[in-house]
């Protein structure tokens, strides 16, 4: 059995218009929209739901603000996904809707599912940079991206109680296959699902000590992606969360940006691949968040010397 990607990321949120324009700026699809139901779609087919925060039909909320109702994930046939069903009914309720998606809750109480996934495979260009020795694009000047639009979600980050938290961990583990890759006993724990080859999918992030919304990832093509992308959030009125860098636990590229329906939205491209032969790495202490992160010289006062002004 293997769950292979993430399907479907539900949120509750309080101003479905807002929302809406923030996602269709961010980049996704706009596949349907109707009186307090929207949904958005990636390049490979998965969804993006906003549902009014009083719906009844979301699941119950862990956090009082708006912010993820529920993830489902992807499973590569009926037959696994009924032998997941078995593992999960031994403790909890476990429904099933009209449209065969299988729903459930996690040690937390963040809403999970499960769904047989029929991902759409792309034949696309990733960008293409060149170096000495190294030339992937010949005869054809970069130019600007017109627009930025997100291939999948990469991976989904929940915030969780420091209480608690390696049950929430082994549940994953034990119930539904997922590996921890990197656990960061300080802060959290990466995981990756059985059929996926990114450092991680998931992130139970317990620093915090509080049940919400972290962030999703979205990859983008390459760094240009999450350069022009932030940009372009900026330019449409939206506020930056953390600046360009790349993380340390997992390497990729990243650009976040502040979500109104919950938590924030990043931007990533150059995720660490890694398979089975990579070991689960154990931190005692939290690894620094990024290996660099864009700085300038105006963030420092320059020395009040003509050389420092010119500078400025």
């Amino acid at each position: 059995m293997s769950i292979e990607r993430i399907e479907s990321v539900t949120y509750g949120v309080a101003d479905l218009d807002e929302c809406t324009r923030f996602f269709a700026d961010f980049g996704l699809t706009l596949r349907s929209e109707e009186a307090g139901r929207v949904v958005f779609t990636t390049q490979v087919g998965q969804t993006l739901v906003l549902k009014h925060i009083d719906d009844p039909s979301l699941p119950a909320s862990v956090e009082e603000t708006p912010g993820i109702r529920e993830v489902v994930w992807g499973v590569d046939s009926q037959g696994a996904l009924d032998a997941l069903v078995q593992r999960l009914a031994t403790d909890r309720a476990v429904t099933v809707d009209g449209d065969g998606i299988v729903h459930t809750y996690d040690e937390t109480g963040f809403g999970l599912g499960l769904a047989v996934t029929a991902p759409e495979h792309l034949d696309y260009d990733p960008r293409r940079y060149n170096s000495r020795g190294r030339i992937e694009r010949w005869n054809s000047p970069h130019a600007p991206i017109a627009d930025i639009r997100p291939i999948r979600i990469c991976h989904v980050a929940l915030n969780i109680p420091k209480e608690g938290w390696e049950a929430a961990m082994r549940f994953y583990a034990d119930r539904l296959n997922f590996r921890a890759i990197d656990i960061v006993k300080p802060m959290g724990v990466f995981m990756q699902i059985e059929g996926d080859d990114d450092q991680h999918n998931f992130l139970l992030c317990h620093r915090p000590d509080r049940a919400g919304t972290n962030h999703t990832s979205y990859e983008v093509s390459g760094f240009d992606d999450v350069i022009e992308g932030g940009n372009h959030m900026i330019q449409k009125g939206w506020r930056e969360a953390r600046r360009l860098g790349r993380h340390t636990v997992g390497s990729n590229v990243f650009r976040f940006i502040h979500n109104p329906a919950g938590g924030r939205v990043e931007y990533a491209a150059d995720m660490d691949r890694v398979d089975d032969s990579y070991p689960t790495r154990v931190h005692d202490e939290t690894p620094p968040h990024h290996i660099w992160v864009l700085e300038t010289n105006r963030d420092t006062p320059a020395p009040n010397t003509s050389e420092g002004t010119a500078l400025a």
